[in-house]
């Protein structure tokens, strides 16, 4: 315990540099600003700073985090149109290009790219080309897809992407960061609206130190978190991005494959395309509460009951960060396999799925 107290002071130049890693993970060359607080701080800080009274706002709705956007979206003052769809499924570029034809003034759009609350992950790269087409800013959350899915927030012109450490990267919760574009700086200066001198101000940050050459820190920076952050990117860099990412498609794979093989329980999102590749969503059979069912299993498994509405009848397999591992699904699966009727050939199909993933 000493060894972590007794660290000397984090410098701006250490901060920088791990700043500069993110730009890099996040392949872009916009500024990029590590917030010290939860991911929850800089989206919501994303928000505040560019949306406004008067403003128009498409918000894009798979899962619970598309629900609370809109909320903060309508405190600011914006008009929100929302675009919802099945949990279990994703949205389309169409349906966005729809929603976007239908009322030209909206200016700034919400999307979340994976879902781990629910197992679904959107086509990004789609759906940036008709935002961008339409002329508004596109703010998304990469919280639960960074280091688990491909993240191009300059090629796909994401203009606030915000991500964590918690999930894909096996990092802490206790920073974030966000990616603001040229466009978004221009939207956030000339919004009178925006937080200043706030915990939420992107533009003290970026004044007190992006534009000042990010040689005084502008507050005691979060020493232990930071240091977190920096040695998980080493970890991804060490393995490389790609590497990351197969690992996890190759859990979401396998995991999906044993859930197939096992009778009684079913996938939350039915089709491959839509699954997010952090955490795979199951209908438990009929008649068999989740919540009771999950209080039964070992609890260094990471297994979950779904959240709200669907605490009864969700589970969540989390197979993202540490978690990304054959073995660890294997442990899952063979937990579940003891409770359906049917569990025959449930490891031989998620093998096969994991070999073949990693393959491909």
């Amino acid at each position: 315990m000493s060894t972590f107290l007794d660290l000397p002071p984090l410098g701006a130049a250490r901060f920088a540099a791990i700043e500069d890693q993110v730009a890099e993970l996040l392949q872009t060359r916009a500024d990029v600003i590590v917030t010290q607080g939860e991911a929850l701080l800089p989206l919501e800080a994303a928000i505040r700073s560019a949306a406004h009274p008067g403003s128009t706002a498409l918000n894009i709705v798979t899962g619970p985090y598309g629900q609370t956007f809109g909320n903060w979206l309508r405190d600011c003052g914006s008009k929100v149109v929302d675009l919802a769809v099945p949990f279990s499924t994703a949205v389309t570029a169409g349906q966005v290009a729809e929603a976007l034809a239908g009322r030209p003034e909206i200016d700034f759009v919400s999307l979340v790219h994976a879902e781990a609350a629910t197992g679904n992950t959107n086509p990004v790269a789609e759906i940036a080309d008709v935002v961008r087409e339409h002329g508004a800013l596109l703010m998304l959350d990469a919280v639960a897809s960074v280091a688990a899915e491909p993240l191009l927030t300059d090629a796909w012109g994401v203009d606030l992407c915000v991500i964590g450490g918690q999930k894909a990267m096996a990092g802490p919760a206790g920073v974030s960061a966000v990616s603001v574009s040229d466009r978004a700086w221009e939207r956030i200066l000339a919004n009178p609206a925006a937080p200043r001198r706030s915990y939420l101000s992107l533009l003290d940050w970026k004044e007190r130190w992006t534009d000042a050459g990010r040689t005084v820190l502008p507050h005691a920076p979060a020493q232990l978190e930071m240091l977190a952050l920096g040695a998980c990117l080493d970890r991804i860099e060490a393995e490389t991005l790609a590497g990351t990412i197969a690992r996890h498609r190759a859990a979401a794979a396998a995991t999906r494959a044993g859930v197939r093989a096992l009778g009684g329980f079913s996938l939350f999102v039915p089709a491959d395309r839509d699954a997010a590749p952090v955490a795979t969503t199951i209908r438990t059979p009929p008649g068999v509460d989740a919540t009771a069912l999950v209080a039964g299993l070992d609890p260094a498994l990471p297994i979950q009951a779904g959240g709200g509405a669907l605490a009864g009848g969700m589970l969540r397999v989390n197979h993202y960060g540490r978690a990304a591992t054959l073995d660890t699904v294997l442990a899952c699966l063979t937990a579940l396999a003891g409770l359906a009727p049917d569990a025959d050939g449930v490891t031989e199909a998620a093998e096969a799925a994991w070999t073949a993933a990693l393959a491909g």
